[in-house]
């Protein structure tokens, strides 16, 4: 498996390059920045490229947009994120579409040197990889800003009888409640679920499928 380095600490990147070396890898480019990294995957038609998420000038996230772009562009190459702090937003970014080919390692917590072998094989092969600090994390924040969370119990049960298309009055009849309360309820439910009033969409539907896509 061909591998491209990323890392601007040059005593990582070689301490990198000679273990993945000696783990049966071939290490076919090195480099320092994200504009290097994209021109040595491509000239060196690599299977995997192991990227630091902070690369120069910025050290901020040059490394993660060198990844997209590289996923855009070659998407048969596999890409590997390393990174010292668990940066949740970037980590999102990089999964938002799919996780086929990527994986999100925290530096610090790769031990284990076959783990880590495998991880960067997983990924090469189009598999996944990501740190169970992160996917914790990510559980963690899906759960803490689901906005049906806020919905109570008597909402819920209109907003599924919404999806099941009743009307307010029969959603009325069925709960054994009056119409009026029946619109409260939804109103709280737009509220909760920040379904403002618009012209061009249809909050009823909107809010339905919130509900049938958590």
């Amino acid at each position: 498996m061909r591998v491209v380095l990323a890392e601007d600490s040059v005593l990582l990147r070689e301490g990198l390059a000679r273990l993945l070396g000696e783990l049966g890898f071939q290490v076919v480019g090195q480099c320092a920045t994200a504009e290097e990294l994209l021109l040595k995957v491509r000239s060196h038609s690599a299977d995997v490229a192991i990227v630091d998420i902070r690369l120069p000038p910025t050290h901020t996230d040059e490394g993660l947009r060198a990844a997209q772009e590289l996923r855009a562009k070659h998407p048969s190459v596999g890409v590997l994120l390393l990174s010292q702090y668990l940066e949740l937003g970037l980590a999102m970014q990089l999964l938002a579409e799919s996780a086929e080919g990527v994986g999100y390692l925290l530096k610090d917590r790769v031990s284990d040197v076959e783990e880590f072998a495998a991880a960067v094989r997983r990924v090469g092969g189009g598999g996944s990889a990501v740190d169970p600090t992160i996917v914790s994390q990510l559980l963690r924040r899906r759960r803490s800003e689901d906005p049906l969370d806020r919905v109570t119990p008597r909402e819920r049960e209109v907003l599924e009888l919404m999806a099941e298309g009743r009307s307010n009055q029969a959603i009325a009849e069925r709960l054994v409640v009056t119409e009026r309360a029946v619109q409260k309820h939804i109103t709280s439910i737009f509220s909760k679920l920040g379904l403002a009033a618009s012209e061009e969409d249809h909050r009823r539907v909107l809010a339905v499928l919130a509900f049938l896509r958590a």
